[in-house]
């Protein structure tokens, strides 16, 4: 079992294609909305269907620092660290970053015409994964 879990939106055709992306990249646990536990629930903020998150033993990272923190700690982002670190010490890259992630979950449905799979919590064979 993972130490990290990536929480996503299971019933989001996008949102469970880079779950997927990460789940092959990873050895990250995928838990979509829908399969959350009680524990895992009580570790997220209120409003914690807005974006997706990254439940590690070290804390919770939240809409676009889930994403570049699911980066850097998968095989995609190897190498990445150093540079991450590096720009989380500027304010104006926490504003870019969280600007964008916004941006491309704001269109989400849009994009979904370009890369999307059936998502998990529609998926009646993997609704309970």
């Amino acid at each position: 079992m993972s130490d990290v879990t990536l929480v996503y939106d299971d019933d989001c055709g996008f949102c469970t294609w880079w779950a997927d992306f990460f789940e092959r990249r990873s050895d990250f646990e995928i838990v979509g909305f829908s399969n959350l536990t009680d524990d895992q629930r009580a570790r997220l903020p209120d409003d914690y269907e807005e974006c997706s998150h990254l439940l590690t033993d070290g804390g919770v990272y939240s809409c676009g620092e889930s994403l570049e923190e699911a980066l850097v700690r998968s095989n995609v982002g190897d190498g990445l660290g150093p540079l991450i670190r590096f720009l989380r010490n500027f304010e104006d890259y926490e504003e870019f970053r969280e600007s964008a992630y916004r941006a491309v979950a704001d269109h989400r449905s849009e994009l979904g015409f370009v890369v999307s799979k059936t998502p998990r919590a529609r998926d009646e064979s993997r609704a309970n994964e």
